[in-house]
């Protein structure tokens, strides 16, 4: 039986005993073997920790902020869906974007103030970020392929949001859970994370007694004959 019982208590749990590594490993023993997003992806302050749902958005590159007699009614739209999929964030949720070239900045400052207000956990974006001082001094966890402040205004629009999307090899559907540290960012599929949750704390709980039969002088074998972790 799970030791939480909604997501404030997972949350937690996870924030206080868990790290990625140790959720990966898991997942891999579990034949889960692409959860990780692509190392590139990192966190804007270190000191930070990202738990929370993904609400995946999609982004497509274009030329220029607005076209006109296109077969998409997004195209005199600037930015797309981006407003629409940022004022629908909910609390817990994690703003997820997938796609778009590395060309122009996902994320800043002002969606940043925005997501807060909405109680949202953090975003995750496969491109680039901006205003990094600004989000940094909010507190807000963010995760980004880098930093650039060159403006998606012209060059991207969020096409949809709320469904399934991949980012290198990992899947992530809506509500699925991320997890992100200073060592990267993995999904855990809803599926599977009861399961992987409670091995996790049981590894690192095992984990932390080797470590401390180390501390007293124990050998590396002798301590992995007794606790099977190393």
């Amino acid at each position: 039986m799970a030791e939480w019982h909604d997501d404030c208590e997972l949350f937690r749990l996870m924030r206080e005993e868990l790290f990625t590594a140790v959720v990966g490993d898991v997942l891999d023993a579990m034949g889960l073997l692409a959860q990780f997003l692509p190392a590139e992806i990192r966190l804007l302050d270190e000191q930070k920790m990202l738990v929370g749902r993904a609400m995946p958005v999609l982004e497509a590159d274009v030329s220029g902020a607005v076209a006109e007699g296109t077969a998409n009614p997004l195209s005199v739209r600037p930015f797309g869906l981006m407003l629409e999929a940022l004022d629908d964030l909910r609390p817990g949720e994690v703003y997820l974007c997938a796609g778009g070239s590395p060309d122009y900045a996902r994320w800043g400052g002002l969606m940043s103030i925005r997501a807060m207000r909405l109680g949202a956990a953090g975003a995750v974006l496969d491109g680039p970020v901006r205003d990094t001082r600004e989000i940094r001094a909010l507190g807000f966890p963010v995760m980004a392929r880098g930093r650039y402040a060159q403006d998606q205004g012209p060059r991207g629009k969020v096409v949809d949001f709320r469904l399934p999307v991949r980012i290198g090899q990992a899947s992530i559907a809506p509500g699925d859970l991320l997890f992100g540290d200073i060592d990267g960012v993995l999904v855990v599929p809803r599926a599977a994370e009861e399961e992987a949750i409670r091995r996790a704390l049981e590894k690192v709980r095992g984990e932390d007694a080797v470590r401390r039969a180390l501390e007293a002088g124990t050998s590396a074998a002798e301590a992995f004959r007794r606790f099977g972790v190393l």
